[in-house]
């Protein structure tokens, strides 16, 4: 398999915490790849530093066999590496279109003045981005809501306009923290469908939640952190059966599953 995100040593304390120790492991092209832990475990860290939020302390990651620790997120974004955020990052009086519309910015700007003479460039590359818009309204099931302004949406609707924006940009890979947190069941299996349609059009996905339920439906991987280290790294099967996970995740919770 071809690696598309390769973490090595990955650290990174904050004053006497340290919230991620020595993490490694791989993202391989055309897979969906889960980390999960509880609160605290380091999760968001990690995501933080492979998404260019915050800077290790060291170690190294790779990005399509390129070196691109510590590199600032709109960087990591241009060559199509994307995330998105627990909390949902919308302009709320916006339309559901015109927010998924700019996601795709990054990719489709041609520089100042040939947005402002409307070249030739400039405006196929825009009716590009819209036919985008359109398929990933059709494809995240917000067709219906598309001229609705964002802060009118449903929670899980929100969820999914995040998931819009960020897969806009047309990312290579897109890592997604906590896609199904605040969201029931039957919501989080749709975002789980969903995911899986996104993943089968050819996106690598790494998926970072706290809901083993909820990762071992889609992921072909789970990294499981404990204390911000690497516990064990398998199939959802491998792990949902190891004894030190059961022991500090899943407890009584798996045994009634």
């Amino acid at each position: 398999m071809t690696a598309m995100l390769e973490v090595d040593g990955l650290s990174k304390s904050f004053q006497a915490l340290r919230a991620v120790t020595d993490l490694r492991f791989t993202v391989n092209e055309g897979e969906v790849l889960g980390m999960i832990g509880p609160n605290g475990a380091g999760k968001t860290t990690a995501v933080n530093l492979l998404s260019g939020t915050i800077k290790p302390d060291k170690g190294s990651v790779r990005f399509k066999g390129r070196d691109v620790t510590g590199m600032p997120t709109h960087r990591l974004v241009a060559m199509g590496l994307v995330r998105t955020f627990q909390s949902t990052t919308i302009y709320a009086e916006r339309t559901v279109w015109q927010n998924v519309m700019r996601g795709t910015f990054a990719c489709s700007y041609r520089g100042f003045w040939s947005t402002v003479l409307g070249s030739s460039a400039h405006k196929s590359a825009w009716n590009a981005s819209a036919d985008r818009v359109e398929h990933l309204l059709t494809q995240l099931n917000l067709r219906d809501f598309r001229d609705a302004t964002a802060g009118s949406l449903p929670y899980g609707r929100q969820k999914a306009l995040g998931l819009a924006i960020a897969l806009a940009n047309e990312p290579k890979l897109v890592l997604l923290d906590e896609p199904a947190a605040g969201l029931s069941s039957e919501e989080a299996d749709r975002v789980a469908d969903v995911v899986k349609g996104i993943n089968a059009s050819g996106v690598t996905v790494m998926v970072i939640d706290h809901n083993m339920r909820f990762i071992a439906r889609l992921c072909d991987r789970v990294v499981v952190l404990h204390h911000g280290t690497e516990l064990c790294i398998g199939t959802p099967a491998e792990v949902t059966k190891n004894p030190q996970v059961i022991e500090a995740y899943l407890g009584s919770e798996h045994e009634s599953a």
